[in-house]
């Protein structure tokens, strides 16, 4: 004979609410270049104001100047602005994009397999590519993370509670659905 259900083991355990573990954006090495083009073009625009003899010729440099920074120093700037990563106690979120937004989920109960990858210029720096295993073609990747061994280690730590939480909340759905009717009181 099998024990009756009582009203409080047929209702699973709530969940604990989602907190965020961490936000990361790609490194900010990728904003050397566009700094270094930034002195440059200021200096370079201030020397040929000094000496350009016409006004045309001024407005012209300084059209030029303004140009060159907006394309080589501020959208590379905004575009790193704008990417980060948002790692909760539930899911992995990619947000992208200047003018079109992109957002991208990993829930961690998909995730299989956490691998750090980096290339030597990325380790000078202490960054690397942080690939989530989902099982599909393409793995789920984090690209140029700061400290990438320490994310790793979070998601699979958050990883592996979330898989032991889904499996735990499986196993309550299998006793309360198991082709037998629930009896409240007795048989």
């Amino acid at each position: 004979m099998r024990p009756a259900v009582t009203p409080e083991a047929a209702v699973p355990a709530a969940q604990p609410p989602e907190r965020v573990v961490a936000r990361v954006r790609r490194h900010a090495r990728i904003l050397i270049l566009p700094a270094i083009l930034l002195i440059l073009v200021a200096g370079a625009t201030a020397y040929g104001v000094g000496i350009a003899p016409e006004a045309w010729q001024v407005l012209a440099i300084l059209g030029g100047g303004v140009v060159v920074v907006l394309l080589g120093s501020f959208l590379p700037f905004l575009a790193w602005l704008t990417r980060r990563t948002t790692i909760t106690t539930r899911r992995v979120i990619a947000r992208s994009g200047i003018w079109v937004r992109v957002r991208q989920e990993l829930l961690l109960s998909r995730g299989r397999d956490v691998t750090v990858r980096g290339t030597w210029g990325q380790s000078a720096f202490g960054s690397g590519d942080v690939r989530i295993d989902t099982g599909h073609e393409k793995p789920f990747v984090l690209k140029d993370v700061p400290k990438p061994v320490l994310v790793q280690g979070a998601l699979q730590e958050l990883m592996g509670e979330e898989q032991a939480r889904v499996a735990e909340r499986r196993r309550a759905e299998q006793t309360m659905i198991d082709g037998d009717t629930v009896a409240w009181g007795g048989r």
